[in-house]
């Protein structure tokens, strides 16, 4: 029994020798690697800095500006372990440590897709150029002012006040419409006149009124007569505003309305309602 302790005594004092001259012949190896670990940690906190600062004034999103900035501080990170687990000639150790991260890594890529995807479409969405905040959209049903664009969805003002949130992947998917992508807008409207009506002069005055009303590229003010139908002559009448939202667009058509309406009251000029005649048996 004492003989088989002091053996086990005996091989720990080896092993623990062993361990020490290996600690002493490797100690410049793990000087350098714990060198080269910090200059990787202080580079990822500068570099990752200057990142989020140069890309202030394309993305407006303070989040997704921190979460790429997040990206080059661990790349860099990463970068340094590597570099440093190959300075110790820890190859074995490294191979297995990307092995592991690969497996990992698609494990959890697998769970997270849906946000991932919703991620990296909103970094999509803040660095072009398609849809920016105050800007008047609309996408899948849904009409307002974007709000917010966080990495996770984004966030528009309806007319009614109401808060819309959608995900990233959803209008990066869809089409959409940017109302604030031109300050040139075109307002159509549709109309009638009585079959006993000048249309040359109903075109005269109609365009004249719009062009005193709205004088932004009074010029091409259009109108043409579409049809004959049951009661008037259809007519459809285009000209331009300057605006960025929807609503303006709105209001502007809903003021020439107006316009037109007074007109041609002033100058007797029909505007005529369908007439439903009922039998009775």
């Amino acid at each position: 029994m004492k003989d088989q302790l002091s053996q086990s005594i005996e091989n720990l004092l080896k092993k623990l020798l062993a361990w020490f001259d290996s600690l002493i012949v490797n100690t410049p190896n793990l000087i350098l690697a714990f060198i080269v670990f910090l200059i990787a940690y202080y580079l990822s906190k500068k570099i990752s800095a200057k990142t989020t600062s140069l890309l202030s004034n394309r993305i407006k999103q303070g989040s997704i500006r921190s979460l790429i900035g997040s990206f080059v501080s661990l790349a860099i990170i990463v970068f340094g372990i590597v570099l440093a687990l190959g300075i110790l000639n820890l190859d074995q150790a490294l191979n297995s440590l990307i092995a592991g991260a690969g497996v990992a890594g698609l494990a959890i890529g697998l769970a997270i897709q849906g946000t991932l995807s919703n991620t990296f479409a909103g970094i999509f969405l803040s660095v072009k150029d398609d849809i920016n905040l105050g800007d008047f959209v609309e996408t899948n049903g849904f009409g307002g002012t974007v709000e917010e664009i966080n990495l996770r969805d984004t966030k528009i003002r309806t007319l009614d006040n109401n808060l819309v949130v959608i995900p990233n992947s959803v209008i990066s998917n869809a089409p959409f419409k940017n109302y604030s992508l031109t300050q040139d807008l075109r307002v159509v409207i549709e109309l009638g006149v009585g079959y006993e009506s000048n249309l040359q002069e109903v075109m005269r005055i109609t365009k004249e009124t719009l062009g005193n009303s709205f004088p932004y590229r009074r010029d091409e003010i259009e109108f043409y007569y579409l049809s004959f139908g049951d009661s008037a002559i259809n007519f459809q009448l285009r000209f331009w505003i300057k605006a960025t939202k929807e609503a303006t667009l709105s209001s502007a058509k809903s003021e020439a309305i107006i316009l037109i309406k007074e007109c041609f009251e002033q100058e007797n000029i029909n505007i005529p309602y369908p007439i439903r005649t009922v039998l009775s048996e």
